[in-house]
């Protein structure tokens, strides 16, 4: 999810700049038309195990997609925001759940239309696109959980200023816990590396969730 090269240079992700806030090309209606549905915080989208009948295209709103470890467990693998299409599963069922995390908005369409006989060029060029987007990030969340976690926490906010599209301010709608489950930490870990980022002077926190990046190149550094 973070980068297309190495983990010893992170530049580049698979999610285009600003994703939360500037909606793909139009040609996503032929895939999705207009189907829509919300879902409240907290409320699932679908389930591990259940039928892969359905894609997803984010239109407002975050979702966690992640798999129960049991006893309370979980490993969040994927953050979808405006513009991600999501639930390209290859085979019946789901290996994964996806929850809202705050009120969300996403266009629905039929796996069988959308990739069976009828399918027209832009359809399978657009799904193409995605699917190898979503093999990427795959490699690249894989490459993250190799690195200690100063380099996860300071991936992880370079990779929300981006796909948020704000280089300097960030407001992050999952929780500590979130994170926590996303980068393989604890949620101490977690909170105790941002507060010596911010006694450094490289962040500075408004509130938990409000993140100022006073100097993103050391964040950078880190990795290099």
């Amino acid at each position: 999810m973070l980068t297309e090269i190495a983990p010893a240079n992170l530049h580049v992700f698979p999610y285009p700049r600003g994703a939360r806030y500037k909606f793909p090309a139009a040609k996503s209606v032929w895939i999705f038309g207009s189907k829509e549905k919300k879902f409240k915080p907290n409320e699932e989208i679908f389930g591990e195990g259940e039928s892969t009948d359905y894609i997803y295209r984010m239109v407002s709103g975050t979702v966690r997609s992640y798999r129960s470890l049991g006893q309370g467990r979980r490993k969040i693998e994927a953050f979808r925001l405006r513009g991600d299409i999501f639930g390209l599963d290859a085979g019946e069922e789901r290996e994964f759940s996806a929850e809202a995390i705050d009120d969300v908005s996403v266009l629905i369409a039929r796996r069988s239309t959308s990739v069976g006989a009828t399918a027209d060029y832009q359809t399978i060029h657009e799904l193409w696109a995605a699917t190898a987007r979503e093999l990427r990030r795959v490699q690249q969340h894989a490459l993250l959980l190799a690195m200690n976690s100063r380099q996860r926490v300071a991936c992880f906010l370079l990779e929300m200023s981006r796909r948020l599209g704000e280089p300097e301010i960030i407001e992050l709608p999952m929780s500590r816990q979130d994170i926590a489950d996303y980068l393989g930490l604890t949620i101490e870990t977690v909170s105790r590396t941002i507060t010596q980022f911010e006694t450094k002077g490289i962040v500075k926190l408004p509130t938990s969730r409000h993140i100022v990046l006073r100097n993103p190149m050391a964040l950078q550094q880190m990795n290099e």
